[in-house]
């Protein structure tokens, strides 16, 4: 396979097999952490869990990616990368640490929160740290093929960790504190495998004078506004955004409602509603891999508008008729459904900004692409918590979302027949 003989190429280069193992530990950590995270808020036999704690425990995983991204790569240019995987992923094991402390002693809400919200905010620059590094270890020839390969690998390892928090609980580990401390262990090794790469290897170079630090944040500030300005220029862009912030918040409200039923509506024990999640997750997951396999027929067939609305209809129709049901096989199918139309979908949109926005703006458009993304999500749990009983039955809810799928479909269509979007 193609994919396998690229990776065998890579890993015989030192520095980039270093840098992979620092990622691979990181980012199975944060899988094991973030499941940890949802399973105590849900499935945690001493909280009734309600859609707003939900909401919370969403808001403390995601928001950090969107508030503090878009300025973590102005002090990772003034910071010594390999230093920030040191030292931020110690900071991240004693946070952890701390964490699975506060479990255990049944602190108020608000401080576990606090502190969850801490690990992930660090997170932001360890994952933008080990992007800024890739082109210190390999050369220009296999950059593409190692940003490629180390994302990706990344992102199975997050996988990996997560299927391994689920299998402790599943298998007997009764405590959320001991899971938490498993991805506290991985933090601390994904430090000490750091110490492997040379102190001055990742970058940034010391000679490269770099702005005041209030100069390059209020930089930084008005640079997200300028992109926000082109984006009012590029309307073709500026629409599939708005489509695809409206399609991840539907996806987000039926996410929090499946949560609610598999903990509440579909079992009797902690352990099923946990194996029926898991099944959930990978339906979704399968969803995604299997709109990166038809993404690119579908687009070169459609367009990449006319792929999206194909997507945004088939979830109008598909999420009330499987969802309606609130059994667990039709829910299952659902997610398969949605996790592929929205990937889908946001492979289109990806390519659209990508062609749409002029090149000195991309990085600044996605960078608001990233905000909206994660905010909307953020924002769909937190109405989902206004509208789902305990139980997670919640026909209004299935209601408005597949209107809402629907009128980006119908918006879509129209934009595209007017020729404001391919």
């Amino acid at each position: 396979m193609p994919v396998v003989r690229d990776l065998r190429v890579l890993v015989r280069v030192t520095d980039f097999r270093r840098l992979l193992a620092v990622r691979l530990l990181s980012q199975c950590a944060d899988g094991v952490y973030q499941v940890a995270l949802a399973t105590y808020v849900v499935f945690s036999p001493e909280k009734q869990t309600s859609p707003a704690a939900i909401a919370s425990a969403m808001a403390v995983l995601l928001l950090p990616y969107s508030l503090v991204g878009p300025f973590a790569g102005v002090l990772l240019d003034r910071w010594q990368r390999r230093q920030v995987f040191l030292y931020g992923n110690l900071l991240r094991a004693v946070l952890a640490a701390g964490t699975a402390f506060l479990i255990l002693t049944s602190v108020p809400d608000w401080l576990f929160y606090a502190s969850a919200l801490s690990v992930t905010a660090v997170n932001r620059f360890v994952l933008a740290g080990l992007s800024a590094a890739l082109p210190r270890v390999v050369d220009d020839d296999r950059l593409v093929m190692a940003n490629s390969l180390s994302p990706t690998a990344g992102t199975l390892a997050a996988t990996a960790g997560g299927g391994l928090a689920f299998l402790m609980r599943l298998t007997g580990t009764d405590s959320d504190a001991a899971v938490v401390l498993l991805g506290a262990c991985l933090y601390l090794c994904s430090a000490l495998a750091s110490l492997r790469i040379g102190r001055e290897l990742l970058g940034p170079d010391p000679e490269v004078v770099q702005p005041r630090l209030a100069a390059a944040l209020t930089s930084t500030a008005r640079g997200l506004i300028g992109g926000l300005r082109h984006l009012g220029r590029r309307r073709a862009a500026a629409r599939v955004l708005a489509a695809m912030t409206v399609m991840r918040f539907c996806y987000g409200a039926l996410t929090v409602m499946v949560l609610m039923l598999c903990r509440y509506a579909w079992s009797s024990t902690e352990s099923e509603g946990l194996a029926l999640l898991g099944l959930a997750v990978g339906a979704s997951g399968a969803g995604f891999f299997a709109a990166a396999v038809l993404s690119p027929w579908a687009v070169e067939r459609l367009g990449q508008g006319g792929w999206m609305v194909l997507c945004a209809a088939s979830a109008a129709v598909l999420a009330p008729s499987l969802g309606l049901l609130f059994a667990p096989l039709p829910i299952l199918v659902a997610a398969f459904v949605l996790g592929l139309v929205t990937q889908g979908s946001k492979i289109a949109t990806d390519t659209v900004v990508q062609l749409a926005v002029d090149d000195a703006y991309r990085g600044r458009v996605f960078s608001l692409y990233d905000v909206l993304y994660n905010a909307a999500f953020v924002c769909a749990a937190g109405i989902s918590a206004l509208m789902l009983p305990p139980d997670g039955r919640s026909v209004p809810l299935i209601v408005l979302v597949a209107a809402l799928y629907a009128g980006v479909a119908i918006t879509l269509e129209r934009w595209r027949r007017g020729n404001a979007l391919r």
